[in-house]
């Protein structure tokens, strides 16, 4: 029996198996498809990205800076209901000469793949791809794992739970059902020949005030390519009736902003739909003999719909506590949920956060009022940076100073200190 098994080798468990290896555990890493493979995704890796990457390797980070699957992305142009362009630049001032990018844009197959790579060269984890785990059976000293035949695939004594968004472990063992309120859909298209991208692969996320409460992005890619995609919602889609699909093609086809930069603009390959389980609602994240990292314990950004680095630090935490389990052979619940603890000091805050912005969206002229302050209030315009860098914002939230230049900072910004 194997006293450690991840399900799932996207970011949540290829972190998690690459940490404990670099503990010296050893570990069976599971994944019923063969890398590279694709993931539906909004593509976008933040600085919060690059802090996990540093943590496995002190080299990642360069080396997905000089990898031609991904281009280096500066910052974030939000655009209010209103029209009203909201430039958020990672850092106030950078150059791109010198500088190290703080954020990063690449395709989930080649990202995914990236980690996957450093997975197979650690001989204490044994990674197995095409591997489908259709069912799992509690028994007395953990788990059994099955496949469709209802072989045995595998036994240990814990699991790490990273299968996904869909996962039915998370359903039927952990009984996350999904919750309306708390999930969004999405869909996601490729695009070449995008016009107006900018030059420093801003990434862009348009609220239109006919489609809130969902929003629309627009990524950078290589070779001119771009991640085109919309979010909403899932209670809104169904009180709404919303075709995501239909709405997304019209946007493009007659927004008087979008439609000028796609009338040119070739789609590559299918529109394809995916559900985001958001971390608007805290969930308990373990049990007897298992954890749950990543889209299967419904860690996703409420509001930018980031989920990669919110997967790798439930990878950190999780290999951390197994750790703890195997060493202390206590695999109880009791002991687990210091995980739950661990993953929320890090990110609650940040979610709650996040929330408290998508509740936002359903009210378009305080959102508007919201980026009309952001654009001269720097403590504001900087919160919402925050969210994709890696800036810690609880100390902050903390400070009753920290609101009153939230509500009346300056209405200038001060240039940044050297």
């Amino acid at each position: 029996m194997t006293a450690i098994c991840i399900l799932g080798a996207g970011p949540g468990g290829a972190t998690a198996a690459l940490h404990l290896a670099r503990a010296g555990h050893h570990c069976l890493l599971l994944d019923k498809a063969t890398f590279p493979r694709d993931k539906i995704c909004g593509d976008a890796l933040s600085t919060k990205v690059l802090v996990e990457l540093r943590r496995l390797g002190a080299a990642l980070p360069a080396q997905l800076t000089a990898s031609p699957m991904q281009v280096p992305s500066w910052g974030i142009d939000f655009y209010a209901p209103n029209g009203r362009r909201l430039h958020v630049p990672f850092k106030p001032r950078f150059d791109k000469a010198t500088d190290q990018p703080a954020g990063h844009v690449a395709k989930r197959a080649d990202f995914d793949n990236f980690l996957v790579e450093e997975v197979r060269r650690r001989p204490e984890i044994d990674f197995r791809e095409n591997v489908d785990v259709a069912r799992t059976e509690r028994t007395a000293d953990g788990w059994q794992l099955f496949d469709k035949a209802g072989q045995v695939v595998a036994a240990c004594r814990l699991l790490l739970v990273a299968n996904g968004a869909q996962s039915e472990f998370t359903r039927k063992v952990a009984g996350h059902a999904l919750d309306p309120a708390h999930h969004s859909a999405g869909l996601r298209s490729y695009y070449r020949n995008v016009a107006g991208l900018s030059p420093d692969n801003f990434i862009e996320l348009h609220f239109i005030k006919e489609f809130l409460p969902g929003y629309l992005w627009i990524f950078p890619l290589p070779h001119g390519q771009a991640n085109v995609g919309v979010g909403m919602l899932s209670k809104a889609v169904t009180d709404r009736k919303v075709n995501l699909r239909q709405r997304l093609d019209e946007i493009l086809a007659t927004h008087p902003t979008l439609a000028p930069r796609f009338a040119h603009a070739e789609r590559l390959g299918p529109v394809r739909g995916f559900g985001l389980p958001l971390g608007s609602k805290r969930r308990t994240l373990s049990g007897d003999s298992y954890l749950l990292l990543g889209d299967a314990a419904s860690l996703i950004d409420p509001f930018s719909g980031e989920g990669i680095s919110h997967a790798m630090v439930s990878g950190r935490h999780a290999a951390d506590w197994a750790g703890r389990a195997v060493a202390q052979a206590d695999f109880s619940a009791g002991l687990l949920s210091g995980y739950d603890k661990a993953v929320y000091n890090r990110l609650g805050q940040e979610l709650r956060v996040s929330y408290a912005l998508q509740r936002l969206l359903s009210f378009p002229s305080l959102f508007n009022f919201v980026a009309n302050r952001a654009a001269t209030n720097p403590t504001l315009a900087e919160t919402l940076s925050m969210m994709f860098v890696d800036i810690d914002l609880r100390a902050r939230l903390r400070q009753p100073r920290f609101y009153m230049q939230l509500l009346f900072g300056s209405k200038k910004r001060t240039p940044p200190a050297n």
